[in-house]
């Protein structure tokens, strides 16, 4: 039988930019492919492309870079079926595995040791309407949401939209602005203007290498 296999844009190790685990070293697990075109995507290099390899060569990989830290990204790691045995996997090899996902897709059979870290999309993506919004009730305290903002816009929905479904009684809500769309002060002074029960996050990667691949 065929071993199982997924398609794999790059593995790198780096620093966290993200999340409640920003600056955490970290292996980084980019799957190719993702069904949506947000205007201000930053991998579009992972659309296409990479390579075919199995489930255990990629575990083995992240195994050789030193750290427990996994991150598996995309792209949308969800579009590959493979995606779903790879997270069981690494988490039956120890890591601590967390999940970055747009949301689009079903989050319900994602191993319940994974930290799911998913992406609503604002208005400013153009993709706000494949929000797949019966992953919310999915989420638990082990689970974060992140809204990147580009304008006053996208920040009034992101403030409608934590209100309506609770979302900060649910799990961490992250905002961060979209890097040369919207000053990071301006997002930070909003937030603190309406005492919004979220947490202020920049990319820290970009902050220390730009927009270099592989950091």
């Amino acid at each position: 039988m065929t071993p199982p296999s997924v398609r794999v844009s790059e593995i790198f190790f780096s620093l966290q930019g993200e999340s409640s685990r920003v600056g955490l070293p970290t292996v980084f697990i980019r799957l190719t492919g993702c069904p949506l075109r947000c205007a201000w995507c930053d991998t579009e290099y992972a659309f296409t492309g990479g390579e075919t390899r199995t489930i255990a060569e990629v575990v083995a990989e992240a195994g050789r870079q030193g750290t427990r830290t996994v991150c598996v990204t995309g792209g949308e790691p969800l579009a590959q079926k493979n995606c779903l045995p790879l997270l069981a996997a690494l988490c039956d090899a120890g890591f601590d595995v967390s999940l970055e996902t747009s949301g689009a897709l079903d989050i319900g059979g994602v191993d319940a040791r994974v930290s799911r870290i998913m992406d609503l999309k604002a208005p400013g993506s153009g993709e706000a309407d494949k929000n797949r919004w019966d992953n919310l009730p999915l989420l638990t305290a082990h689970d974060e949401v992140k809204i990147v903002v580009a304008d006053r816009a996208d920040y009034e929905w992101a403030r409608g939209i934590i209100a309506e479904h609770r979302l900060a009684d649910r799990c961490p809500v992250l905002l961060s602005p979209v890097q040369g769309k919207l000053a990071p002060g301006e997002l930070a002074d909003w937030i603190l203007a309406d005492r919004l029960p979220v947490r202020f996050q920049l990319q820290l990667h970009k902050v220390l290498w730009g927009n270099m691949r592989g950091k």
